[in-house]
């Protein structure tokens, strides 16, 4: 779903890909018996005005459009996310003293390093679009919303009582629900028609690509402990 919404992105705000593709034959010099077949490329077409008809546009057309702006579904995407990395922070904080697993240390660090970077990434998108950045206390358990895969109380207080295997798998449980949340938020975000401008569109993609290979990890070390 992701890569076929954003074909064209740049051309959004004014045109229409109309998925037509021209292949271009090339004859190399010298040789006239291997044609080389370049690259499809894909005509955009703005549509006109009621009772105009649509025309193609140049290469110059599509360079000077300007890329759709963020909206509603933007921010709230970017204001719900930042708290809900946090928590995942919180997470990562238990293991150096509950986990005696090098892998999930290791793992712990990975997500620590990539959801910081984020966070990051999504204050600066908020600052420099004059919104509102989330409190600081959004993540906690009783101070608004819990947004999809987010731990409640008592699952923080299992996950910080446990120790050793124990609690290595219920890590792991937990950060796999806490990650399939976020991705489940980002298809919340395009669903809503967000993710039209290329910076939140960046944004989601990076945050959907982390979650899904971490996940992907995540399942590995869950499979070796149940070995």
């Amino acid at each position: 779903m992701l890569g076929s919404r954003r074909l064209a992105i740049a051309a959004v705000a004014a045109a229409v890909v109309t998925g037509v593709a021209v292949a271009l034959i090339v004859m190399l010099p010298g040789d006239d018996t291997a044609p080389v077949t370049a690259a499809p490329t894909l005509r955009v077409v703005q549509p006109g005005a009621p009772g105009q008809s649509a025309r193609t546009l140049s290469p110059a057309d599509v360079a000077g459009l300007s890329a759709p702006p963020h909206n509603a579904a933007d921010t709230a995407f970017m204001t719900k996310m930042i708290p809900h990395h946090r928590q995942a922070l919180e997470m990562t904080a238990l293991v150096a003293g509950r986990s005696r697993s090098a892998e999930i240390a290791q793992l712990a660090e990975r997500i620590k390093i990539s959801q910081q970077d984020e966070v990051a990434l999504m204050e600066r998108w908020l600052v420099d679009r004059r919104e509102a950045l989330p409190s600081p206390h959004a993540n906690h358990v009783g101070h608004g919303e819990l947004m999809p895969g987010m731990l409640d109380q008592s699952d923080l207080t299992r996950l910080a009582a446990a120790e050793g295997p124990a609690f290595d798998r219920l890590f792991l449980d937990y950060m796999i629900r806490h990650h399939q949340g976020a991705v489940t938020m980002v298809d919340q975000l395009y669903q809503a028609g967000g993710g039209m401008e290329p910076a939140s569109d960046r944004l989601a993609r990076d945050v959907n690509a982390d979650q899904q290979i971490e996940i992907g990890r995540m399942r590995e070390l869950l499979a070796k402990l149940a070995a």
